[in-house]
């Protein structure tokens, strides 16, 4: 067939290949959205906490988890505790952001606990590293017990506050 040559649009009304504009953009739509989406996902998984805990026990002097084993990051979200080792150090935290009390996420990828609100950032430790927070996160009071640790989620220290009691509430291992 040249170009010259008339074309029956009844016989192409019928082939599957041919959509109309709307169904085309609507097809499209719907592919870029799953890109979209499995893009969303991947990123948001890696901001998700290495692992969540439960506590061992709770009792009028707190709340106990076993040590963890190596350095990590665990999320204790029924009792909004985040217990973290690093560095031969064991400390609790908050779950809550300081700026505006949003849930924290561990960013495995960047080693740093981050906010998805604001994105304000901390390190393994607590410590305010950018974003719109102004301090560090808020640590608990936190004690060895054996082979286990005891926080108190009653005695919240804040860096601005309280610096004397944040620096101090953390576990040393070696």
């Amino acid at each position: 067939m040249n170009i010259n040559d008339e074309v029956n649009h009844d016989d192409c009304n019928s082939c599957p290949l041919v959509t109309n504009r709307r169904d085309f953009l609507r097809d499209a739509a719907v592919g870029v959205a799953g890109v979209v989406a499995t893009l969303g996902i991947a990123r948001s998984a890696a901001a998700l906490p290495v692992s969540m805990i439960k506590a061992v026990s709770r009792g009028k002097a707190g709340i106990t988890y076993a040590i963890p084993a190596a350095d990590s990051v665990q999320i204790d979200r029924d009792n909004e505790v985040i217990l973290a080792r690093y560095q031969n150090s064991v400390y609790a935290f908050n779950l809550s952001c300081p700026h505006q009390r949003t849930a924290l996420r561990w960013n495995d990828v960047d080693k740093q606990f981050q906010c998805p609100k604001h994105h304000s950032k901390y390190d393994p430790k607590g410590d305010f590293i950018s974003g719109r927070a102004t301090r560090g996160m808020d640590r608990l009071a936190i004690k060895r017990q054996g082979a286990s640790v005891v926080v108190d989620v009653d005695q919240m220290y804040k860096e601005d506050e309280d610096t004397p009691q944040w620096n101090a509430a953390l576990v040393k291992l070696a």
